[in-house]
């Protein structure tokens, strides 16, 4: 078949637009409260510099709401009043900057290695006017002797078994591990068996959270550090 031979009806479209934001879901306002318009000063601003700047893919546009900024913040509740929280990984600020919004009243310690990112993190809390936010540049490895939290939050850092390892020592006894993880997650605990009892780790379970209220339900593994 030659090319002058494919009709309009069965040749593809291509098509040159940018992807377009996703419209602000309505449980977006009861999920952050009166810190709505901060969360959306943040999400405006990932859409327009977070490609650009490596923090966001460039199909995320069209579900940055439902799959990053809701999926990070359903978390919120699961935080101590006036806790201390270290967040592994940062980031765009995912969940670390959503939660700093959402939760004022609690103290968040950005952990993040790579520097583009750390100037992002550092540029975001100053702007949004986030005074609960230090953003720390290292690993979390690195910074442990250094930081010492009533919890720990991470989103797609690392498996189970090497993530409970980085993390724990950053935790006081009687904290919180609070890692969110997908669908497999009950395949990395059962991986992370032998290290889930070398490090101590006691009343381990799986949340789902959101279901009924978001798309996409946000999986989270919590357990104390004894």
């Amino acid at each position: 078949m030659t090319d002058e031979s494919v009709s309009a009806d069965t040749a593809p479209v291509l098509s040159d637009a940018a992807p377009v934001l996703e419209a602000e879901p309505a449980v977006a306002s009861v999920l952050f409260g009166d810190q709505i318009e901060t969360a959306r000063s943040f999400t405006n601003e990932l859409a327009r510099r977070g490609e650009e700047l490596g923090l966001i893919g460039p199909l995320e546009l069209p579900r940055l709401w439902t799959r990053h900024i809701l999926n990070s913040g359903l978390l919120a509740p699961l935080l101590e009043a006036r806790g201390r929280v270290a967040d592994v990984g940062s980031g765009a600020g995912l969940p670390g900057l959503v939660l700093a919004i959402a939760r004022p009243d609690v103290h968040f310690t950005l952990i993040e290695p790579m520097e583009r990112r750390v100037d992002w993190l550092t540029s975001e809390s100053s702007r949004l006017g986030l005074s609960n936010v230090t953003v720390v540049r290292g690993r979390a490895e690195d910074v442990s002797d250094d930081i010492v939290v009533d919890q720990v939050t991470a989103r797609a850092v690392s498996a189970l078994s090497k993530l409970i390892p980085m993390t724990v020592p950053l935790v006081r006894s009687g904290g919180q591990l609070i890692l969110m993880k997908g669908a497999r997650v009950d395949d990395e605990i059962e991986k992370a068996r032998k290290v889930i009892l070398r490090q101590h780790l006691s009343d381990v379970e799986v949340l789902e959270l959101g279901d009924g209220v978001v798309a996409e339900t946000t999986r989270v593994f919590r357990a104390t550090v004894d």
